[in-house]
This record gives C-alpha cells, sequence and structure tokens, in this order.
C-alpha cells in the first residue's frame, strides 16, 4: 500500500519556505501598491503646501529683515553709494557757487563804469555832500558791496603787480619801496575774484 504524501513535502516541493514568507521573485501581495501611491500623494501634497505658504508677506517681511540686519555685502554697497552721492553733493554746491559768482560778476561789470563816474566827481570835488547825486552815489555803492564787490588802490598802499597795474613811474626820495603814488582807476574784487586791476602811479626810491 502507498504512503500517503505529507503537507509538508507539498510545501517544500512548491519551493514555500517554511516560516510562511513568499519565494524570492514571487509577486508582493496586492494590498502593498496602494501604501506606496499614498506615499508618493503625500509627498507631493506636503511640497505643494510648502510652496503655497511662501506669501508676498513673507517676501516683504524677509526685505525687512535685510534692511533691518544688512549683509556685509549690502553695507558695503551702502557705504558706496553714500559716499558717491556725498561727493556728488559737494560737486553741485561748488558748481552752484561758481555759476553765481560768475553771474553776479557780469552783472557788476556793467555798473563799474559808472562807479568809475562816481569816483572821478568824487575826487574833483563835484560829489557834494548830502546832495540828490551824493545819495544815489551811496546807494549804489552799497548796492555792489551787497553782492560782494570791493574796491581797492589808495595812495600810498604798496605796489603789489599782482593788483595794481602801473601806468608811470614816478622817482621819489620821500619812499624806500615802490608805492602807489596816485589811482587812475579803483581796482575792483568781486569776492576772491580779481575782476579788474588798480591803474596807478608808482612812486620809486630816487637815488639822490
Amino acid at each position: 500500500m502507498a504512503d500517503k504524501k505529507h503537507p509538508d513535502n507539498d510545501a517544500s516541493a512548491a519551493g514555500v519556505p517554511d516560516d510562511g514568507t513568499a519565494a524570492a521573485g514571487a509577486p508582493a501581495p496586492d494590498d502593498a501598491t496602494p501604501d506606496a501611491a499614498s506615499a508618493a500623494d503625500a509627498d507631493a501634497s506636503a511640497d505643494g503646501i510648502e510652496e503655497d505658504e511662501l506669501t508676498v508677506q513673507d517676501i516683504l517681511d524677509a526685505a525687512e529683515r535685510e534692511v533691518a540686519e544688512p549683509t556685509s555685502e549690502h553695507l558695503a554697497d551702502l557705504k558706496r553709494v553714500t559716499a558717491e552721492y556725498a561727493n556728488y553733493r559737494r560737486r553741485t554746491e561748488a558748481n552752484r557757487a561758481i555759476e553765481k559768482e560768475r553771474v553776479t560778476g557780469d552783472i557788476v561789470k556793467i555798473l563799474i563804469p559808472v562807479l568809475d563816474d562816481i569816483y572821478r566827481a568824487e575826487k574833483h570835488g563835484d560829489l557834494v555832500p548830502d546832495s540828490a547825486f551824493a545819495t544815489i552815489a551811496a546807494k549804489l555803492r552799497s548796492s555792489v558791496e551787497r553782492l560782494g564787490l570791493t574796491s581797492f588802490g589808495a595812495v600810498g598802499d604798496p605796489f603789489d603787480p599782482t593788483m595794481h597795474e602801473a601806468i608811470f613811474q614816478q622817482p621819489s626820495a620821500a619812499v624806500d619801496t615802490e608805492t602807489v603814488g596816485d589811482v587812475a582807476e579803483t581796482g575792483y574784487y568781486l569776492g576772491s575774484t580779481l575782476l579788474r586791476a588798480a591803474k596807478v602811479v608808482v612812486q620809486v626810491p630816487s637815488d639822490g
């Protein structure tokens, strides 16, 4: 009589391990696939949430933090821009002052011939004190002085070739150095700018 087959022998013959696990190469159970798909969907969903959380307010907050605590690179840029702006302001102010002085000089030069007439009238005694002409002359001189015009050139001043134009030399035993003996035409400065040199007669020391 033939022996009956034992169930364990049938399992071994089929290649199924005794511990109940699936054999190598055997397909995974059907319920494993949905779990993997669910995990992938969860990751994708999490990524989407992170992107959606970056709002305009987040960007503004980041910009405010950068202003409050700038990086060393931004500090260097800020210092450079500040220095450039300071230089620009200095150049602009200097150019404005030069242009203002130039325009004022052009205006004052028109009035210099009138001032020369007043000077000659005063020198010849025609500028009578308390007269209408004297009052007008005083107002004109005061006005140009407020613009920065100053006159120079007086008898007894040391002769300076950078300020005076000698039209005649006069030997004199009364002087030890070259001295202004007479003023033919007054000189004028506008601020620090020489508008016109004074035309003078120069007294020079005589030999005997």
